[in-house]
Formats: C-alpha cells, sequence, structure tokens
C-alpha cells in the first residue's frame, strides 16, 4: 500500500447552509436539496429490493447459493468498475447531465432485470451497478462544489436519503409482489418508477448556471489521490464497511429463516436494520463535521459491526432484532462517515470527484467479493457460520483503516 501522502492540516468545520429562502441562491439551492435527496432514495432501493425476494428468484431460474449471492454482487462489481470513469464524463458533459443520464439509466437496468432470462437478470444487474457508480462519484463532488460550509451535514442527509430508500424497499417488496399480482418481477420491476420521479425532479437542475468551485481549492493531479497513503485508508474503510453491508444485504433474511425465522419476519427484521441505518447516517456525519479527528468514531463503527455480526454467529433468531439495531447504527454511520471522509479530506470539488472515483472503485471492487463468497462458503459448509466468522475477522483491518483515515488532514488542500 503507499505511504506517500500529497497532504497538509487544515481545521474542518460543517455549519449548515445559511441562506434566506426568498434569494435566487437559495431558492435554487433547495431545488438542488430536494434533487439530491430524490436521486439518492433511488442508490440502495434497487438493490436492498432483492433481498427479501432472493428464494423466488433462486428458484425461479434454479440458481445455486453462488449464482444468487451474484444477483447481488454484480452490481456491486460494477460500481466498482465504472466509478473511475465518471470524473471524466462530469468534465465532458458536466455533473448535472451526468446525473440526470445515470437516473434513466437505472431505470433502463431495473426493468432489464426482470425479464425472463438469466442473461436478462444479470445484464440488469450490471446496468443498475454503473448506474449507482455513477451517481456515487458524482454526488460528493457536486455536494462539495456547491455546499462547502455544509458540506457534512448535506452529505449526512444524502447518506440518509439513499438509507430510507433502502428500508422502504426492504419493507414492501413482499407486500408488493402480493399487491401487484405479477410474483417477483413485477415487485422488482415498480423501482424503475421511482427513478424516472427522480429524473423528473432533477430536470430544473439543468437550467441554470452552476457555482463555480471556490477559488481556494487547489485541484491535485488526476493520479495524486493513488498515492496517497490517506487515499487508501480511506478506501480499505470503505471497502470492508461495504462489503459488510451488501453481503448481510444479500443474506441476512435467509440466514434468519434458516435458523426457524418465519420468512415474512426475517424481511421485517432486515427493515428495521435499515430503518435503523438512518439514524446512524445522519447523526455520524452531523459529528464527523464537528471534529478535526474522526479516530474514535471510526473505531466505535466498527465495533459495533463487529458486536452486531456476533450476535448474528452466536444467536441468530434469538435475538435477531438486537442485532438488527446493532448493524443498523453501525452499517448507517460508516457509509456517512466514508461518504463524509470524502468531502472533509478533498481541498475542493475537482479532489472530492478524483478522491470519490479512487476510494469508490477500490471500495465496491472489495465490497462485491462479500455476497459471492458468503454464499461459496454456506455451499461449502451447510451453515452460516463460516462466512459470519470472515466478516467477523475483516472488522480488524477496517478499525485500522478507519482509525487511518480519521486524521486531521486534507488532500489537496
Amino acid at each position: 500500500m503507499p505511504a506517500a501522502d500529497s497532504s497538509t492540516s487544515r481545521p474542518l468545520t460543517a455549519p449548515f447552509i445559511r441562506q434566506t429562502v426568498s434569494s435566487p441562491s437559495a431558492q435554487r439551492r433547495w431545488l438542488l436539496t430536494a434533487g439530491i435527496v430524490l436521486v439518492a432514495l433511488n442508490m440502495r432501493a434497487c438493490l436492498a429490493a432483492v433481498s427479501p425476494l432472493v428464494g423466488e428468484v433462486q428458484r425461479a431460474f434454479g440458481l445455486s447459493s453462488t449464482a444468487s449471492g451474484l444477483i447481488t454482487a454484480v452490481p456491486v462489481l460494477f460500481q466498482g468498475v465504472g466509478a473511475p470513469l465518471t470524473p471524466r464524463l462530469v468534465r465532458r458533459h458536466g455533473t448535472e447531465r451526468v446525473v440526470l443520464g445515470a437516473v434513466l439509466v437505472l431505470s433502463c437496468g431495473v426493468l432489464l432485470r426482470v425479464l425472463p432470462s438469466p442473461v436478462a437478470l444479470y445484464g440488469g444487474c450490471m446496468v443498475i451497478g454503473v448506474a449507482i457508480a455513477v451517481l456515487n462519484v458524482a454526488l460528493p463532488g457536486l455536494i462539495k462544489r456547491e455546499f462547502p460550509d455544509g458540506a457534512a451535514a448535506m452529505t449526512g442527509l444524502y447518506s440518509t436519503a439513499m438509507l430510507m430508500g433502502a428500508t422502504l424497499a426492504a419493507a414492501v417488496s413482499v407486500p408488493l409482489e402480493h399487491a401487484l399480482g405479477g410474483g417477483w418481477r413485477a415487485s422488482l420491476g415498480f423501482w424503475s418508477v421511482l427513478a424516472l420521479v427522480a429524473a423528473a425532479g432533477w430536470l430544473p437542475q439543468l437550467g441554470g448556471a452552476p457555482a463555480p468551485e471556490p477559488a481556494h481549492a487547489s485541484p491535485a493531479p488526476p493520479a495524486g489521490v493513488w498515492r496517497s497513503g490517506l487515499a487508501w485508508r480511506i478506501s480499505v474503510f470503505m471497502g470492508i464497511s461495504s462489503l459488510l453491508v451488501y453481503t448481510l444485504v444479500a443474506w441476512m433474511p435467509t440466514i434468519l429463516a434458516d435458523h426457524g425465522m418465519d420468512r415474512g419476519e426475517a424481511g421485517l427484521v432486515f427493515a428495521f436494520s435499515n430503518l435503523v441505518q438512518v439514524v446512524g447516517a445522519f447523526l455520524v456525519p452531523l459529528a464527523a463535521g464537528r471534529m478535526r479527528r474522526q479516530r474514535a468514531l471510526a473505531v466505535a463503527m466498527v465495533a459495533l459491526n463487529a458486536a452486531g455480526v456476533t450476535g448474528l454467529l452466536l444467536a441468530p433468531a434469538a435475538g435477531a432484532w438486537g442485532w438488527a439495531l446493532m448493524l443498523g447504527v453501525a452499517q448507517g454511520g460508516s457509509l456517512g462517515l466514508g461518504l463524509s471522509f470524502i468531502v472533509l479530506r478533498a481541498g475542493g470539488a475537482a479532489v472530492a470527484a478524483q478522491l470519490s472515483g479512487m476510494t469508490q472503485a477500490v471500495g465496491y471492487l472489495v465490497a462485491a467479493a462479500g455476497p459471492v463468497a458468503a454464499g461459496a462458503l454456506h455451499q461449502a459448509t451447510g451453515n452460516w457460520a463460516a462466512p459470519l466468522a470472515v466478516l467477523l475477522a475483516l472488522c480488524v483491518p477496517a478499525a485500522v483503516a478507519g482509525f487511518g483515515a480519521g486524521r486531521d488532514r486534507v488532500l489537496g488542500g
């Protein structure tokens, strides 16, 4: 891992936006905030919606446990593949147009995934992953540019909206299956409508001139972040945190059902875990923005993750609601903290886009291994103890990386 660090000290504060609502600038920011929330609602929903229905998809296509894990892993893998391409798209077409295009592509991927073919299933997963990758990289740079003094607070709102979308999707996937009368395909296809609503809500952003990046921001060379030890620590923290999230998104309801819990209740426990993530995703970035160093915060999130995984390992069904509470706070907080590291450690919007591209490329490539490896280990051993033990062991390097990422440093500043 590279050791060099192109970083300097700088105080970190994150007061929220203080604007007069009647001013044109404030009105534009309110519209932008609404657009960001609508887009963010889609960025986890179409992934979380699959988890309660993965057993039915598996039976419909005759998939093995490993192949079923790919339904979640493929979008995550293609988030890692698509992330490095986004800064170039943004420079060529502008952030606002790139975001609109990505939301429309996401809607198409959701529909492709429900066609009656395994090729379409995995093809749709690829398209979804690339679309989410573009949004993952473009939005932090946009937030850094438009809300330079309130980046941490806006990151909290953005990550909260992502998790609210996931919570909604996890909670209503099974009821939608019955209400729409079209089985799992109708339930999963429904989420293309939410993406179209987000696209409509984003259209006002194409009409105005974007705010220029602050003059004090000094972009680093494109390759600079890849030589930064700090950027690598953020990437490792993001990667392992995301691996924990996506592995449990893929398998948590199945783990609970395999230990005797009713499938509907398992879906509710999973939805509750997603709901609790909202608390961590909102509060942790606010706390991070008020700290010069976030080392203790990062270690605390990893420790909570470890406690929840230990609970699933020892008493999965008996303590399910408690483990869901721990994992929800930890996973939402880790997501919010990882995104906060990107905006707090970047010296400007250009650096934020580069750092976001790197951390999310590395992070999601790491995360993609989780669902598939867990499915393969389960298939090989016949139980969930081995996959959960591996997740627990990975909390150690996550804590080390988070401790390093919490240093008071700014890249490109």
